[in-house]
């Protein structure tokens, strides 16, 4: 099957070796497997950390974000069945999906939504896990609930928060808040339901007193929560709450103390990679992601199109990534 790889990590985008095209033995499923046919991806910030920082001691298969059609099963699968069409965000420590074939636990799949291309489908998976655990399972937020609060998204534009402000704004009572710096960027955020945009350029206790907002009650802070941290801290009420996916290289927690601010951690491969207990959980969510896009309660971030899944197209989109310039996902469809 063909595949786009990577041999050796660190390498800069431009180099035609950083991201190259070859071919694979088309795996086999194990007993809870699913082997799909990958038609659609989607390019998170996830591979182009990968593809930079990890050694790997053979061409290595990035990606996880996909859409497909499922060709064959093991044989303890229950959930689908050859011909479904499927969606899913897969796992970091298995080959990804930037190749014609992958495998997959059933239990971290989702029936793809109906009323949306591929494409479209492809750019959900990944982001809509996070969003979804960062803003039910860190902080603790019930659907329905969250009367009276307010959450600030720091970094809300890209693929994360562009689910989060919807699912924060359809799906519970809260006051939502996202942080932008660019103009078209801001304009995407209040389209995807935010409330209020500020600039995360500026400071952040600043930016919330000029809208006579004293205090948040709850934080996700998406990317550089170390140079936006002070502010954070500033800008949380006493026993608030600090959910975030990035990696600081150096973050001094003891500032929160004195609030009593409880800090939580999101990363959406810590259920499949451990298996834990509640891994179908991310079956669950997707399921509940393809409903409610297919009831129009939320949308694809499908931002830019970036053609065939080729090694030139993939080192394209991980270009974009690393600019820090992308807004909502970045798609690829077909081999």
């Amino acid at each position: 099957m063909k595949a786009i790889v990577y041999s050796q990590h660190g390498l800069p985008i431009n180099d035609p070796q950083a991201l190259y095209e070859t071919d694979l033995p088309i795996p086999q499923p194990g007993p809870r497997d699913l082997l799909v046919k990958i038609r659609a991806l989607a390019v998170n910030p996830v591979d182009t950390k990968v593809r930079r920082g990890a050694p790997t001691p053979q061409p290595r298969v990035l990606g996880w974000d996909a859409v497909g059609t499922v060709e064959a099963v093991g044989p303890e699968v229950t959930l689908f069945q050859p011909g479904d069409e499927v969606f899913y965000a897969g796992v970091i420590d298995r080959p990804g999906s930037y190749a014609e074939y992958n495998l997959v636990d059933e239990r971290i799949v989702g029936h793809k939504p109906h009323s949306i291309s591929q494409a479209e489908a492809a750019a959900l998976p990944l982001t809509a896990i996070t969003a979804w655990e960062l803003l039910f399972d860190r902080l603790g937020v019930l659907e329905g609930g969250g009367a009276g609060q307010t959450l600030l998204v720091v970094g809300a534009a890209g693929g994360v928060g562009s689910i989060l402000v919807q699912l924060a704004r359809q799906l519970t009572q809260l006051r939502v808040i996202g942080t932008a710096s660019r103009p078209e960027s801001r304009e995407w955020l209040l389209n995807l339901g935010a409330h209020v945009v500020i600039d995360h350029s500026l400071p952040l206790f600043d930016e919330l007193q000029r809208l006579s907002i004293n205090e948040v009650d709850l934080v996700a802070s998406l990317t550089q929560t170390d140079q936006h941290f002070s502010q954070i801290v500033s800008t949380l009420r006493p026993q608030g709450k600090l959910a975030l996916i990035d990696d600081p290289a150096n973050l001094d927690v003891m500032p929160l103390k004195r609030k009593s601010i409880s800090l939580h951690w999101e990363l959406m491969f810590t259920r499949p990679l451990f298996k834990t207990p509640d891994m179908v959980r991310q079956h669950e969510i997707l399921e509940r992601v393809s409903q409610l896009v297919d009831a129009g309660t939320i949308k694809t971030t499908l931002a830019e199109h970036f053609g065939q899944v080729t090694a030139e197209n993939l080192r394209r989109a991980h270009a974009l990534v690393e600019s820090g310039k992308a807004r909502g996902k970045i798609v690829l469809e077909g081999f």
